[in-house]
């Protein structure tokens, strides 16, 4: 079920009940302290769950929220959130340390011990919400990397906020069956992010090769348009073998010469109807595409589609 948070719907006299209601029903226990004109109070957003995950993407005016000592007691399961700054600044406080968080940075804050997020300039936030059961970690390694801001410089944690972000926006579009194949890799990336800063050699290297796969798709991603990518180069750049490679690649029900062929189609297609990009020749989008010659790309491409890339272009922009 997914909630929406809209207070222009809302008369002003009951926009500050409004928003704590349904925060308390379907996020978390907190204080809200809100702007003193009821007037200028505003907040929209969305409320989701996926496999577990519950996701709450918030736009606000200056806020100040705290779990208090009273509200730590209440009945919900120990649960840790993450907190993915989207635009402006934002502060978590827990456990004596306040990290503060530009976008792209994230944060984790525990539910069980009191917290305060300061949004002095107001809130435009992915928040996030796993059970600690979930998460995994001690409790003794949670407590070590609560209000600490995890993002730019630190490649895990990079990758992890990419992940959230993709997430966060996505929500509400997942089937129960999609949303379950998203649990597990969202878990483990959050996990190495977080076992990467302990001081702990065995839970890094762990959490690393948790993290494995969702890396491989990434590096990928990054450098599919490289004539130059091969599996050498991806197993090279992870650090491991030709083998592992493939039986990562397996284990996510991947092969991974096509997957990579069909992410190059893909992106082909964009660039040969993009308008950005001007009238680009074919040779021009095959290079681009990261394809070793035009007459591979058109071989494949009319394999793939059953038109050649010009034909399917000027299809697509005569509209037949």
């Amino acid at each position: 079920m997914t909630f929406i948070i809209d207070t222009d719907a809302v008369s002003p006299g009951d926009r500050a009940e409004a928003i704590r209601e349904v925060i308390w029903d379907s996020v978390v226990r907190v204080e809200i302290e809100h702007q003193p004109d009821p007037t200028r109070i505003m907040a929209t957003g969305r409320i989701s769950d996926v496999a577990g995950i519950n996701i709450c993407t918030v736009r606000s005016n200056a806020t100040t929220i705290r779990r208090t000592r009273t509200l730590v007691n209440d009945d919900l399961e120990p649960s840790v959130f993450v907190s993915l700054q989207r635009s402006g600044t934002s502060g978590v406080v827990q456990d004596g340390r306040e990290a503060v968080l530009q976008p792209g940075d994230f944060a984790v804050y525990a539910t069980e011990r009191p917290y305060m997020l300061a949004n002095d300039h107001g809130i435009d936030l992915h928040y996030f919400r796993i059970t600690q059961r979930d998460l995994g970690l001690r409790p003794d390694a949670l407590v070590a990397v609560t209000a600490i801001r995890l993002g730019s410089g630190d490649p895990i944690a990079e990758l992890a906020s990419g992940h959230l972000r993709r997430l966060g926006e996505a929500q509400g579009r997942f089937t129960a069956r999609q949303a379950q194949l998203l649990a597990p890799p969202t878990l483990d990336l959050l996990r190495a992010a977080l076992t990467s800063r302990l001081r702990d050699d065995r839970a890094s290297a762990e959490a690393l090769d948790a993290a494995l796969e969702s890396r491989i798709f990434d590096f990928v991603r990054a450098h599919l348009t490289d004539a130059g990518l091969t599996p050498t180069r991806i197993a090279r750049a992870h650090g491991i073998s030709l083998r592992r490679l493939y039986t990562v690649m397996s284990d996510a029900g991947v092969s991974l010469a096509p997957w990579i062929r069909d992410q190059r189609l893909a992106h082909a297609r964009r660039l040969l109807v993009s308008s950005s990009v001007g009238h680009l020749t074919i040779e021009a989008v095959a290079r681009r595409s990261g394809f070793v010659s035009a007459a591979h790309f058109s071989r494949v491409f009319k394999a793939a589609y059953g038109l050649s890339p010009r034909d399917w272009r000027d299809c697509r922009r005569t509209g037949s």
